[in-house]
């Protein structure tokens, strides 16, 4: 090797550059995998980019005509070549409302697979559109329809009298969802603001860039733009393999697990006043919007009702749909009785879901579904945030929550807000 005053020479360096150049572009060409921007852990002993590249479940198949329909909100997946005109003329809706509502012009092509939200809901997706069932996707488990048999048995122990033969209830009926039909949680729907990128928006959700990309037809270069609306894979999507026993072999040890830390960047080292780390902690809470109206649950001094879990409103009130709002929370955490009562009833379905209902004194009734580790009885008296039962673990970690006037719903924020 050439050495000039003990260094090598220009052109030692040269021939050196361009053979680490063609060692990494060999490298880059045997790769089967895509190309991973986040280079956390490639420099040091924990690689993060497999884990940030795990597949969530497969987006939902559309009907004949590109639909994808949810309780609360449906979306259009575009063919290859269409406009926002032609793809509105086949779902029948509005090109300029539906342009308008996505931040596009009706003139615009979209690419093939590419998720368009719909302002206004169309014909629900049924066989006669090619769909597998008819009518939006629901959870596997139907809270309503326990939550409905719940408040049956609860009218029939208010309604009971001494008749010596008393005609014998239906039995109870199925979950209302279609054998055939498509079953899964509904995504939240994330409104792309300025400045954000489909990294920045997988990072906030804690989800894959390659599953967010899937779900709603990106482009390579995961492109995004302002005012487009993203389908977030549901976390409880991304399904663990089997875990499994192995034995090594004598000296060769195990694996050394991924440490917690390696999954986010670490946080700066400098500390803050106490005042000051409470309000970031509560700015970065309230980030997420998590499609229109989803808060977080904030109890008002003076408020008629406590709500019945810490945590993020995930659904919102629509009367004839939801019936009432679903609290997300951590598996395990507390649900409280929103207001004093008694218990009238207590059921549950043949996945053991269990639905309570309590009364109250002033003709209203308060329901709370998809709960486990029930804490009361029927006909136990309750207090105003009594712990009854506890969020069920799984993918969806939440409690449906009703407040009804008799057989009638009604909005619950009112009476928490």
């Amino acid at each position: 090797m050439t050495m000039i005053a003990g260094r090598p020479s220009p052109k030692t360096r040269r021939y050196g550059a361009f053979t680490l150049a063609t060692a990494a572009l060999a490298l880059m060409a045997g790769c089967t995998e895509p190309l991973d921007f986040d280079m956390r852990g490639h420099l040091g002993a924990f690689n993060t980019s497999e884990a940030a590249r795990n597949a969530s479940m497969s987006r939902p198949r559309p009907d004949n005509r590109g639909i994808i329909s949810y309780p609360n909100y449906q979306v259009a997946v575009a063919r290859q070549g269409d406009s926002v005109a032609q793809l509105a003329a086949r779902v029948g809706t509005s090109a300029e409302d539906l342009a308008r509502y996505n931040g596009l012009q009706t003139g615009d092509t979209l690419r093939e697979g590419e998720v368009i939200a719909l302002p206004t809901r169309v014909a629900e997706p049924s066989p006669a559109t090619g769909a597998l069932g008819t009518g939006p996707i629901l959870p596997a488990v139907d809270v309503a329809s326990v939550a409905g048999r719940a408040l049956d048995e609860a009218s029939a122990v208010q309604t009971t009298t001494l008749d010596p033969a008393p005609v014998a209830a239906a039995p109870a009926q199925a979950p209302a969802t279609p054998a055939a039909g498509q079953s899964g949680d509904e995504p939240i729907r994330h409104k792309v603001q300025r400045g954000e990128t489909a990294f920045t928006v997988s990072r906030l959700y804690k989800v894959s860039v390659r599953s967010l990309a899937e779900w709603n037809g990106l482009d390579e270069n995961f492109t995004i733009r302002e005012g487009q609306y993203l389908l977030i894979p549901p976390v409880g999507a991304q399904a663990a393999p089997a875990a499994t026993t192995r034995t090594e072999a004598p000296g060769v040890g195990s694996p050394t697990p991924v440490p917690p830390s390696s999954a986010e960047p670490l946080p700066a080292e400098k500390t803050l006043p106490q005042a000051e780390a409470r309000a970031q902690a509560s700015q970065v809470a309230a980030a997420p919007d998590l499609s229109g109206g989803t808060s977080v649950t904030t109890p008002r001094a003076g408020a008629e009702m406590v709500y019945p879990v810490k945590g993020s409103i995930i659904r919102t009130y629509t009367k004839g749909k939801t019936d009432g709002i679903d609290i997300a929370a951590q598996p395990g955490s507390s649900v409280v009785a929103a207001k004093a009562g008694s218990v009238a009833a207590i059921t549950s379905d043949s996945d053991n879901v269990h639905v309570i209902v309590l009364r109250h004194a002033d003709g209203l009734l308060t329901i709370y579904s998809n709960v486990t580790g029930i804490a009361v009885k029927e006909g136990q008296q309750v207090s105003q945030g009594a712990k009854i039962a506890e969020i069920r673990p799984g993918a969806s970690p939440y409690v449906h929550f009703e407040v009804r006037r008799g057989m009638n719903s009604t909005d619950p924020m009112p009476f928490l807000d």
